[in-house]
């Protein structure tokens, strides 16, 4: 048997949609049957409401969290046993899918916490109205300068908080602060400031209030150490001892998103393939613009899963 190296990578918030999930749950049975044990732990339907929720509803993070986990997780083990990955990352949130696929955590353990991340940054999020933009165009450095000149002058809470790639890093805070630091980095010379799809300030201190009930959950949950390598996005490291991913896990809510040196991780790895699993394929094009990135594949949809298994058949000796 000729093994592939292959790493997997989720996404996060942001890369909700309505409907998603809904045909691999139809036409797969592990996903149906973990969809149906998501709908258990939540206490409500959660493919019904991702079929005829208002955007508006899955938009927000005690909803888009436990929808995007459960997606991610379906389309995943949809592919089957076939799939051997050697590293995964995920993007914010999205660890918990990695954490969940390495055997560091259970399914129902994770969705616990997701739930729980959802429901307490939800409350954080109604306390403080906030927002994200993604800047494009502009290194890091000089969107810092740019965003702590208007910290200063408008007393306003906003910061950096995703580095998704060298020419686009993601600004979060209070909704005064994001679109006045979207207008200055536009004077300043920024291509885009694009605003998220997201429904409060992740990764900043505006989400100080929901760390003590989210930290209750990861305390109570069952953590062991991953069965192959997963790269924290807080430090482009593979964990390395279960204390750690607890800390991280917590330190998630306001920390920052290293998500191009994670990416950069992931290469070191010698793969043959890169592949997301999740219902918008976010991750997949900032992949590719990394150098010597190898072939990276997409699985949003149960098309996207056969299209992928059908890239493993012939290293793994199954018959055309």
């Amino acid at each position: 048997m000729n093994a592939q190296r292959i790493g997997v990578v989720f996404p996060g918030q942001g890369s909700q949609v309505i409907g998603m999930g809904q045909d691999v749950a139809a036409g797969n049975r592990r996903a149906a049957q973990l969809f149906s044990t998501a709908s258990e732990i939540l206490g409500y339907d959660l493919l019904e409401l991702v079929r005829n929720a208002p955007q508006e509803r899955l938009r927000q993070t005690q909803f888009s969290q436990p929808a995007i986990f459960a997606t991610n997780i379906a389309l995943y083990f949809a592919v089957g046993q076939t799939l051997r990955p050697v590293v995964s990352a995920g993007h914010s949130f999205g660890e918990f899918c990695s954490l969940t696929i390495s055997g560091a955590v259970s399914f129902e353990d994770a969705l616990t916490m997701v739930d729980a991340r959802g429901k307490a940054m939800q409350l954080a999020a109604e306390r403080t109205p906030g927002g994200m933009s993604a800047v494009l165009g502009m290194e890091a450095s000089a969107i810092l300068e740019v965003v702590n000149d208007v910290r200063g002058k408008t007393g306003t809470r906003v910061a950096l908080a995703n580095f998704n790639a060298p020419m686009q890093t993601v600004i979060s805070g209070d909704l005064l602060g994001v679109r006045a630091a979207g207008d200055a980095l536009l004077a300043a010379g920024a291509k885009r400031v694009v605003p998220l799809n997201v429904s409060g300030a992740w990764h900043s201190e505006l989400m100080e209030p929901a760390v003590a009930a989210f930290s209750r959950a990861v305390e109570a949950a069952q953590v062991s150490l991953p069965q192959f390598d997963v790269i924290s996005n807080l430090d482009a490291r593979p964990y390395r001892d279960v204390a750690t991913i607890r800390k991280h896990l917590i330190a998630s809510i306001t920390s920052e998103v290293r998500w191009h040196d994670t990416s950069l991780a992931l290469l070191e790895y010698g793969l043959d393939s890169l592949v997301e699993f999740g219902a918008s394929p976010v991750l997949a094009s900032l992949a590719k613009r990394l150098p010597g990135v190898p072939p990276v594949h997409t699985v949003s949809d149960l098309a996207g899963v056969e299209r992928f298994e059908q890239t493993l058949e012939p290293l793994v000796g199954r018959p055309a």
